[in-house]
C-alpha cells in the first residue's frame, strides 16, 4: 500500500467501535468510516461480496438490505466471520452469515419489507481482504412495494442522511453504468452533503452490460462529472453467475480481463476492477483516518474530563473492602452535615440561579413574608371604632365619664395582639417546610444507598417536627408576656397626653383627589388632599407649598353618589349639615378616586377624623336598639378617636418587638438545633435504626451506573492510549486538487454514453492544466505512449509491430491523463522497448 506504517489505523478504529459498542455507547463519537451507497439493483451488494470473496449477503427483488451493514474486513491468515450481537461464535460457513444478517434483519424490523436504523455489526477475517471499514445502506427507492410504508422513500434518505452526513464518513456512490450519470441517486444525495467533493468516490458498475458501441470512458477519465477523487470501474457477476454459484475468483480474473481487452478500458486498466478499488479505500480510508485522528483525540480527552468529576467517587470502589461500609456511612453522614449547614448559612459550592432555596427562603419568610402577613392584619375601622365605643361605654355603665377611661384602651390593644398568634404559628410552618425540603435536597448524594437515605429523611425530619411544637409552645408564650403588661411608659409610645395635645394637629392621610366641578366652572381637576384631625386642605402638587383651599370639618359629613354616566371614577361628597356652603358657592364638593377601594380607604380616614357618613334613612335598623348605631355625642367621638390613636401606637410597638423576637426564636430552638443534631446525634441515631449492612446497600440502578461509567472512563482512558501511541508523520499520498469543471459549462458537453462508439477518434476537447495535474520525472518523449501503460494483451493477434514504422508524428492525439486518486503514485512509465522514438537526422525534426 505504500504507507506500512499507517497499516493499523483501521484495525484501531475497528477496536473503538467494538469497544464503545460493546458497552452499549457510542460516545457521540463520529469514528471514520466509509459509507455505501447508491439505488436498488446498482450492485453495491456484489463489489461488497468481491471485495470479501464469498457469496454472503443476502439476495432478491425489490429492498433487501433493510438495516444498516457495518462491515469491518481484517486481514487474517484464518477465513471466518463474527457477529456483535452473537459474541464467541464464528461462522465458517458464509451461507450461514447471510441467514444470520436476514434472521437478525427480522428479528428488529419484522418480515415485511420494514427498515430499521439499528446497525448489524460483522467483521469477516480473511487472508484474501485488505484492511477496510465498509457500511452497506439500504438501496435507494422511489415506490413502496408490498407492506412498505408509503413513506419509505424519506424512510430510506433519513437514514443515509444520518451516516453521510458526518464529516468522518467517505461517501462511496456506486451507480450502474448503463443508467444516465446526470441521474444518478447516489452522486445526487452526496452532493448534497458534500458539495467540494472532499469525502465522494464514485463507483461505476455494470459495465459489461451497456449497449454495444458504447462506454463509459469519459466517466471513468472524469471527464463527464468529475470527482475530486476520481471514478473506478468494477464488473460484477451476473445474476446467472450468482444464480449458477459463479466462483468469485473467477468472476475476478473475468472482470480483469475484460479492462484488459476493452478497446476503450485498456488504458486505463490497471486503476479499473474490485482489487484496485479495495486497495484505493484502503488507502484513502487510512488517509481519512489519519486526518481525523487530531479532533477524534480531542473529543475523547474533552469526554474523559467531563467524565472525571462523576467517576472520581468510583475509582477506588472496591465492593469486598471490609472497612467500605463503615468508611462510606461516616463520610456521607458528615457530607450531608455539612450540606444542610452550607445550604442553610448560603456558602454552598452549586449555587441556584434559578428559585430561592434554603437559607435565602428562610430569610425571605423572616423579612418579607412574615411583616406581610401582621400588615395584612389592617384594622377594619368601622368596626374598630364600633369596639372602642362599646368598650368606653360599658365601662362608663350608667355613669357618664368625663374622662377617657384607660382600661377601654388596655382591652382594645390586647384583643389586637392576640391576632398576631395566627401569623406567628404561619410562620413557624412555612420554615418547617423550607427545612424538610433542605433536608431532602441535602440527601440527594446519599440516592446511592436508598435505605440510608430514607433513614437519614426520617430520623431529621422526625427530629424538626419535635422542634416545631417547642418553638410554636415558645411563640405563644411570648404573645402572652405581651399581653401580661401593657407598657405605656414605653418611650415610643404616644401616651394620652402627648396624643391629647397632638391629636388636633396630627395628618391623618395625604393623597390625590379629583374635586368635580361643573364645566362652566372650570371643570374637573386633580389636587393634593391633606386631612387632619381638624381641617382637610388641598394643594396645587405634593410639595404642599400652594395651599388652595383649607376647609374646617365641623359640622361636615360624607354621602356616596352614584357613579357617572360618562366618567369611569368613583365618587362621594363632603357637605355642611348646617345647609351652608362648603366650598365658595357649593353646598357639597363631590371627590373622585379611581377604584372603589380608594373611596373606602378615605372614608375611613375621615372616620378618624371624626367625619362621619350621613345615616341612611333606607338601612334596616333595629329601632329598639338605636344604641348599635355611630354614637352622635361628640365627647364620645373624641373619646374614641383618642383611643384609636393610642391603639395604633401601641400596636406599632408591639409588632416592632414581635418582628425582632421571632426570627431569633426560631433560628435558636429549630434551626440551630437541628444543625448541632445532625453533626452530633445523627450517626447514633442511624446505628440504632438497623443494621449497618442494610443500611449501606446500594441501588440497582446505582451500581449499574456506577459499572457503565467505570466502563466508559476506562474505555476513554484506552482509546486515547491506544491512539496516543500511533504515529500520523508518516507518508501518505496527499488529497487530489479540486476538479476545475467550469469548462464543462462553456464547451458542449460529452455525448451520455449510450451514444459513444467505442472506438471514436475524435480528439477530445482542451482541458486547462489544472485537470491535467503534475507530472513529474523527466520531460516526456516527442511521440508519447499511451497515458497509462497497459502490460501487453496475450491474446493480441498478429507480430509485433516493427520499430522502424513508428511515423514521427503520432496518428491520434495523445490523451491527456486525468488527476489521479489517492493510493496511486503520479508517475509514467518509460516508452515501451519495442516502440522507441527515432527521430531521423535527414527527416525535419518537429524542433527545428
Amino acid at each position: 500500500m505504500g504507507n506500512r506504517g499507517m497499516e493499523d489505523l483501521i484495525p484501531l478504529i475497528n477496536k473503538l467501535q467494538d469497544a464503545f459498542s460493546s458497552i452499549g455507547q457510542s460516545c457521540n463519537l463520529d469514528l471514520p468510516q466509509i459509507a455505501v451507497v447508491g439505488g436498488q439493483s446498482a450492485g453495491k451488494s456484489s463489489v461488497l461480496e468481491n471485495f470479501v470473496g464469498r457469496d454472503f449477503l443476502p439476495r432478491g427483488s425489490g429492498i433487501v438490505t433493510r438495516r444498516p451493514l457495518i462491515l469491518q474486513l481484517v486481514n487474517s491468515k484464518a477465513e471466518y466471520a463474527e457477529f456483535l450481537h452473537c459474541k464467541g461464535r464464528k461462522f465458517v460457513d458464509f451461507d450461514e452469515v447471510r441467514l444470520e444478517i436476514e434472521a437478525e434483519t427480522d428479528r428488529i424490523t419484522g418480515s415485511n419489507k420494514g427498515i430499521s436504523p439499528i446497525p448489524i455489526n460483522l467483521r469477516v477475517y480473511s487472508p484474501h481482504v485488505l484492511n477496510l471499514t465498509l457500511i452497506d445502506l439500504p438501496g435507494m427507492t422511489k415506490v413502496a412495494v408490498g407492506d412498505q410504508p408509503v413513506d419509505i422513500e424519506h424512510q430510506i434518505r433519513d437514514m443515509l442522511l444520518q451516516f453521510i452526513t458526518k464529516e468522518s464518513c467517505l461517501i462511496l456512490a456506486v451507480t450502474p453504468a448503463n443508467t444516465d450519470l446526470a441521474n444518478s441517486d447516489a452522486l445526487k444525495i452526496a452532493k448534497e452533503v458534500d458539495p467540494q467533493g472532499l469525502r465522494t468516490i464514485g463507483v461505476i458498475t455494470k459495465l459489461d452490460l451497456m449497449d454495444e458501441g458504447t462506454d463509459a470512458r469519459d466517466i471513468l477519465e472524469n471527464k463527464l462529472l468529475p470527482l475530486r477523487r476520481g471514478y473506478i470501474g468494477v464488473v460484477n457477476r451476473s445474476q446467472k453467475d450468482i444464480d449458477g454459484k459463479k466462483d468469485i475468483r473467477a468472476a475476478l480474473a473475468a472482470e480483469r480481463k475484460f479492462f484488459l481487452s476493452h478497446p476503450a478500458y485498456r488504458h486505463i486498466a490497471e486503476r479499473m476492477g474490485t482489487p484496485h478499488l479495495q486497495k484505493t479505500l484502503n488507502q484513502q480510508l487510512t488517509n481519512h483516518i489519519r486526518d481525523t485522528l487530531p479532533g477524534l483525540r480531542n473529543k475523547l480527552q474533552s469526554q474523559l474530563l467531563s467524565l472525571e468529576k462523576e467517576v472520581e467517587e468510583y475509582k477506588n470502589f472496591r465492593p469486598d473492602d471490609p472497612a467500605r461500609k463503615t468508611k462510606a456511612l461516616l463520610q456521607m453522614v458528615q457530607q450531608f452535615g455539612v450540606d444542610f449547614e452550607k445550604c442553610i448559612e448560603g456558602s454552598g459550592d452549586q449555587v441556584d440561579t434559578s428559585n430561592l432555596s434554603g437559607g435565602a427562603k428562610i430569610n425571605r419568610i423572616f423579612h418579607e413574608r412574615f411583616p406581610f402577613e401582621l400588615v395584612k392584619m389592617e384594622f377594619d375601622e368601622k368596626e374598630l371604632r364600633k369596639e372602642i365605643s362599646y368598650a368606653i361605654k360599658n365601662i362608663h355603665g350608667v355613669r357618664t365619664g368625663l374622662f377617657t377611661p384607660d382600661l377601654a384602651f388596655e382591652a382594645i390593644v390586647k384583643k389586637q395582639i392576640i391576632k398576631l398568634k395566627e401569623p406567628c404559628l404561619k410562620c413557624i410552618d412555612l420554615v418547617i417546610q423550607e427545612l424538610i425540603n433542605t433536608v431532602r435536597q441535602c440527601t440527594n448524594k446519599l440516592g446511592s444507598y436508598p435505605r440510608l437515605r430514607e433513614e437519614t429523611e426520617r430520623i431529621v425530619t422526625t427530629y424538626v417536627r419535635e422542634r416545631d411544637s417547642k418553638t410554636k409552645d415558645q411563640v405563644l408564650l411570648l404573645i402572652d408576656i405581651e399581653l401580661s403588661y401593657i407598657n405605656t411608659n414605653h418611650e415610643d409610645f404616644i401616651g394620652f397626653a402627648n396624643q391629647l395635645s397632638d391629636s388636633r394637629v396630627q395628618v391623618i392621610r395625604r393623597g390625590w383627589l379629583t374635586i368635580n366641578i361643573s364645566i362652566m366652572k372650570g371643570g374637573s381637576k386633580d389636587y393634593w388632599f391633606v386631612l387632619t384631625a381638624e381641617s382637610l386642605s388641598w394643594y396645587k402638587d405634593e410639595e404642599e407649598k400652594e395651599k388652595k383651599y383649607m376647609l374646617p370639618l365641623d359640622n361636615l359629613k360624607l354621602r356616596d353618589l352614584e357613579k357617572g354616566f360618562m366618567s369611569s371614577k368613583h365618587v362621594f361628597a363632603i357637605f355642611n349639615t348646617e345647609q351652608r356652603n362648603v366650598y365658595k358657592d357649593l353646598r357639597q364638593i363631590e371627590l373622585a378616586c379611581d377604584t372603589q377601594e380608594d373611596v373606602d380607604s378615605w372614608k375611613a380616614s375621615f372616620l378618624r377624623a371624626g367625619v362621619y357618613p350621613e345615616k341612611d334613612q333606607g338601612e334596616n335598623e333595629d329601632a329598639m336598639n338605636p344604641s348599635d348605631t355611630v354614637s352622635m355625642d361628640p365627647q364620645l367621638e373624641r373619646q374614641v378617636e383618642t383611643i384609636r390613636n393610642l391603639v395604633d401606637s401601641y400596636i406599632g410597638i408591639v409588632n416592632k418587638t414581635i418582628r425582632d423576637l421571632m426570627p431569633k426564636t426560631i433560628m435558636h430552638l429549630m434551626i440551630n438545633s437541628a444543625k448541632d443534631f445532625i453533626h452530633s446525634e445523627l450517626l447514633a441515631y442511624l446505628y440504632s435504626a438497623g443494621d449497618q449492612g442494610s443500611l449501606m446497600e446500594e441501588s440497582a440502578e446505582q451500581a449499574q451506573r456506577r459499572d457503565e461509567m467505570l466502563k466508559m472512563y476506562h474505555a476513554l482512558k484506552e482509546a486515547l492510549v491506544i491512539i496516543g501511541d500511533i504515529s500520523t508523520t508518516t507518508i501518505s499520498t496527499p488529497m487530489p486538487p479540486p476538479v476545475d469543471d467550469t469548462w464543462l459549462a462553456k464547451e458542449p458537453r460529452y455525448p451520455p454514453p449510450s451514444s459513444r462508439p467505442a472506438t471514436s477518434t475524435a480528439p477530445p476537447p482542451s482541458r486547462p492544466p489544472a485537470v491535467r495535474g503534475p507530472t513529474p520525472g523527466p520531460p516526456p518523449p516527442l511521440n508519447p505512449s499511451p497515458a497509462f501503460g497497459a502490460p501487453p494483451v496475450p491474446s493480441r493477434p498478429g507480430p509485433p509491430p516493427d520499430s522502424s514504422a513508428v511515423p514521427l508524428i503520432p496518428s491520434r492525439p495523445a490523451r491527456v491523463p486525468p488527476a489521479l486518486p489517492p493510493g496511486i503514485p503520479s508517475r509514467r512509465p518509460p516508452a515501451a522497448p519495442n516502440r522507441p522514438t527515432v527521430i531521423r537526422p535527414s527527416e525535419p525534426s518537429l524542433l527545428d
